[in-house]
């Protein structure tokens, strides 16, 4: 399977915020997208998981089989907000995902102890600390399966330690022929990621040192 986008130019309201955005991503590939605040990193994600429309060009899929239709069927996407609802409690919000997204690969328990959250499902997600409620939606995207996964700032609120899990976690999605595009003002210890910064000359390719 591989990703490529063309052309890509998107904005928000009538502003132009990238143009021309160009990269092809197969299997096992990591793409960072820095830059400024309000380069166009978000909206690019957005973009890309189908969420708003291209202002020109486009991204496809090539040789995703009928498993994945488009590329939104293909994506995880973690947006700045962790998506949970804070009254109900952490397994009842991953229960929901798992009905909604299917392709189970871990239970909401063992998803949970894979970002070190064991024994907390029965707790109301507003409880949690940022920290936690941020590893409850990693939890979300181990748990049902997607070949892409789309990241806004994902360690956005974890700890040093935390930090560490995620890069180990999304590694080995991508030893297991995952794609990873990620939004980031920090390093995410993604091995052999590629970097497109926005605000300057959209180029991918650039190993990220």
């Amino acid at each position: 399977m591989r990703l490529i986008a063309e052309a890509l130019s998107g904005g928000r309201g009538e502003e132009a915020l990238f143009s021309t955005v160009d990269f092809e991503l197969g299997h096992g590939d990591a793409l960072l997208v820095t830059g400024p605040n309000g380069s166009g990193k978000s909206t690019l994600l957005r973009t890309i998981a189908g969420l708003l429309a291209p202002w020109s060009g486009g991204v496809r899929l090539e040789s995703a089989g009928a498993d994945w239709p488009s590329v939104g069927a293909a994506c995880h996407y973690l947006g700045h907000l962790n998506a949970m609802k804070t009254a109900l409690t952490v397994a009842e919000n991953l229960g929901f995902w798992a009905s909604l997204l299917g392709e189970m690969r871990l239970d909401r328990a063992a998803a949970l102890e894979r970002v070190g959250l064991g024994g907390l499902g029965h707790l109301p997600f507003g409880y949690l600390s940022t920290g936690q409620k941020r590893r409850v939606a990693i939890a979300r995207i181990l748990m049902c399966h997607r070949p892409v996964w789309l990241l806004d700032e994902p360690t956005a609120g974890l700890d040093a330690r935390s930090e560490k899990d995620f890069a180990a976690l999304a590694n080995d999605h991508l030893r297991e022929g995952g794609i990873v595009i990620a939004a980031t003002h920090l390093p995410l210890g993604l091995d052999g990621a590629r970097e497109l910064r926005l605000g300057e000359v959209e180029q991918a390719g650039i190993p990220n040192g």
